[in-house]
């Protein structure tokens, strides 16, 4: 089992930057691709941002591309999401999440693919 918590929310003004981190515990976080969603509120929950298990690959959602950077620390077993130019549409809960199968060599961006989930860390950017 993969334990996952995120940290770095919070209130920020239009154009501002945030840096989350997302800590596991219980496995190693190097054998899996890693991603984060968002969940805004009365919306369902989307993809951000993912990345390979060798920082040697990312995808990013269209509406984030430029402005977020997803990275890891295998060695500190952390996944990062620095997000920059933040908007008031970025307002959501941001999930980190672990692919539910190890070692996969394609990064996916679909919901169903992740099996293990963070509690989440609320990001509010004011106007």
């Amino acid at each position: 089992q993969v334990q996952l918590v995120e940290s770095g929310g919070g209130l920020v003004q239009a154009g501002g930057s945030l840096r989350l981190s997302c800590v596991a515990s219980g496995r190693t976080l190097v054998a899996y691709n890693m991603g984060w969603f968002r969940q805004a509120p009365g919306k369902e929950r989307e993809f951000v941002a993912a990345i390979g298990r060798s920082s040697g690959g990312t995808r990013y959602a269209d509406s984030v591309k430029g402005r977020f950077t997803i990275s890891r620390d295998n060695a500190k077993n952390t996944v990062y999401l620095q997000m920059n130019s933040l908007k008031p549409a970025d307002t959501a809960v941001y999930y980190c999440a672990a692919d539910r199968q190890t070692y996969m060599t394609v990064i996916r961006t679909t919901i169903n693919s992740y099996d293990y989930w963070g509690q989440g860390t609320q990001v509010t950017v004011s106007s």
